[in-house]
């Protein structure tokens, strides 16, 4: 049976990647808990702080810092910025004001006439607060 070389292959050393630290000290500064719960994942940035020491008398293994960060937000995609009782205006991503009707609701002595009149104005208050900003 022939032995393996461990160097033949600098990419994968048997079984371990060359990257594995095998021993280390590791600090945690946590947001939400105080220690770390096993299975749990966490976001955040490691960081090495000292490389392995070895001295004739004294060996010291790496040390990391690992500190967890905010979990951000996602923005919203299409913000509201004006929600009225006829129309809702959106302001997308290039900057650009977008009007939306809201559901026509057909009541008893419905007049198209006092509906687009209502809207216009509507319209015309929320463009008016917006623009002139």
């Amino acid at each position: 049976m022939e032995e393996k070389n461990i160097n033949s292959n600098p990419t994968f050393l048997n079984g371990w990647h060359p990257n594995t630290d095998l021993g280390c000290d590791l600090k945690t500064l946590l947001r939400s808990n105080r220690r770390m719960q096993t299975g749990k994942d966490y976001q955040g940035v490691l960081r090495r702080d000292s490389d392995l020491e070895v001295d004739e008398f004294l060996c010291r293994d790496a040390h990391y810092t690992f500190i967890e960060t905010v979990p951000q937000k996602p923005c919203k995609r299409n913000p509201r910025v004006f929600d009225g009782q006829y129309i809702t205006i959106t302001r997308r991503s290039d900057g650009s004001l977008w009007p939306n009707f809201k559901p026509l609701r057909k009541v008893t002595g419905f007049s198209v006439d006092s509906y687009a009149i209502r809207v216009c104005n509507e319209l015309r208050k929320a463009l008016k607060g917006l623009v002139e900003k």
